[in-house]
């Protein structure tokens, strides 16, 4: 994010830099607000990309999350950039969590909190 202020000594004009894909209401949002948002759409390939900027981003912020109310808010964040790229690649939320389970079923889940620290083999 790049801030740069514009103008003269009467009027200043801040213009923030983003680069980030953003929810769809969100240039509506801003221009509600008297701001000016700049915006443009994305090819496919660079949709691709941002979605899985996105699914980082939205993971960082829940790592930084203090309280249920801002985990629930970042995790409904998660659960929406990973249901946009299920649905880009055909693959429904049915399939995902039937993955899910056979994983559970096969390797189990994450419950009993272990903590992989060393394997050790015996070398020929």
């Amino acid at each position: 994010m790049k801030r740069r202020t514009e103008g003269t000594t009467t009027q200043k004009e801040v213009k923030i830099t983003y680069n980030k894909l953003v929810r769809d209401k969100v240039p509506e949002i801003i221009k509600a607000s008297g701001k000016t948002a700049e915006t443009r759409i994305l090819s496919d390939p660079e949709y691709e990309s941002m979605l899985k900027a996105k699914l980082l981003e939205e993971c960082k912020e829940y790592t930084e999350a203090s309280g249920r109310d801002s985990q629930i808010e970042e995790m409904a964040d998660i659960y929406e950039v990973l249901n946009t790229l299920a649905e880009r690649k055909n693959i429904t939320l049915e399939e995902v969590v039937a993955a899910a389970e056979r994983k559970r079923e096969s390797r189990g889940g994450f419950s009993a909190k272990i903590m992989l620290q060393a394997v050790t083999e015996q070398s020929i």
